[in-house]
């Protein structure tokens, strides 16, 4: 066992050592400091993007709200609308069926009227042809009167 790495010398002891420090405070100037630098800036983004990703679930949460209060309001105001045209289609054809009512009342009324006219002018030729014909009548029968007596 005369291997020279094995053996302690107190000279390389000291160079190791040495040697260490130096490279250690190369490290730390040049290396350490932009890897801290580097870390410290990926973590500030990741607490930024943590901050946004809940700035984020709390805008969609705003918005689910907002859109589920305008669905809501969009219901009540078709629920309306319907109820309105309901109740505008029932008072429309109630209208329309008091209108029939009374278009069917005004015809009835008319014919009603134009039926008592006409029988008022059936009653009248009849009384005339009546008095026509008991003229007539009367003619015949002078005349008949007359030829009898002439007979």
């Amino acid at each position: 066992m005369n291997n020279p790495l094995v053996t302690p010398d107190p000279g390389l002891f000291i160079w190791t050592i040495l040697t260490f420090l130096v490279l250690l405070a190369l490290l730390a100037k040049f290396a350490w400091k932009p890897l801290l630098a580097a870390l410290d800036q990926r973590q500030q983004m990741i607490a930024q993007a943590v901050e946004d990703a809940k700035k984020a679930r709390e805008e969609i949460e705003r918005v689910r709200q907002e859109s589920a209060q305008v669905l809501n309001k969009a219901r009540v105001d078709a629920e309306a609308i319907v109820t309105r045209a309901q109740s505008d289609a029932s008072a429309f054809n109630e209208e329309m069926r008091q209108k029939a009512i009374a278009d069917g009342q005004a015809i009835v009324q008319r014919a009603e009227k134009q039926i008592e006219l006409e029988k008022n002018r059936a009653i009248k030729d009849i009384r005339r042809e009546r008095r026509t014909l008991a003229r007539v009548y009367t003619l015949i029968g002078e005349k008949s009167k007359a030829e009898k007596q002439a007979n």
